[in-house]
């Protein structure tokens, strides 16, 4: 069973992630990430936005669903990103019909 503790540190963790999702979208990224091409995750754009939230008055974004890609990676590094596009993509199969032959 997990404790209430946990509960909430998980909340908290959702919450800032869906915060930095909304802020990519909103284009406000520029904002908490001024070197934004070195690809921090949208938990750290997240608790940075609500870090500003607190200190400097910024508005609370309304959260947004997760999504499932990522409409714009960034990467630590060119050899990261080579590291990405070149890996083995697998997808899920639903479904298997063997033929005899």
């Amino acid at each position: 069973m997990y404790s209430v503790y946990a509960i909430v540190a998980y909340q908290a963790l959702l919450f800032s992630t869906t915060q930095g999702m909304a802020v990519h979208i909103k284009g406000l990224r520029q904002q908490v990430d001024p070197h934004w091409r070195r690809g921090i995750s949208y938990l750290k754009i997240g608790l940075r936005w609500l870090k500003g939230v607190v200190h400097k008055g910024r508005e609370l974004l309304m959260p947004v669903p997760l999504l499932c890609h990522d409409p714009q990676p960034c990467f630590a590094s060119k050899k990261a990103q080579k590291k990405h596009y070149n890996k083995i993509w697998f997808s899920r199969i639903r479904s298997l019909q063997c033929k005899a032959l």
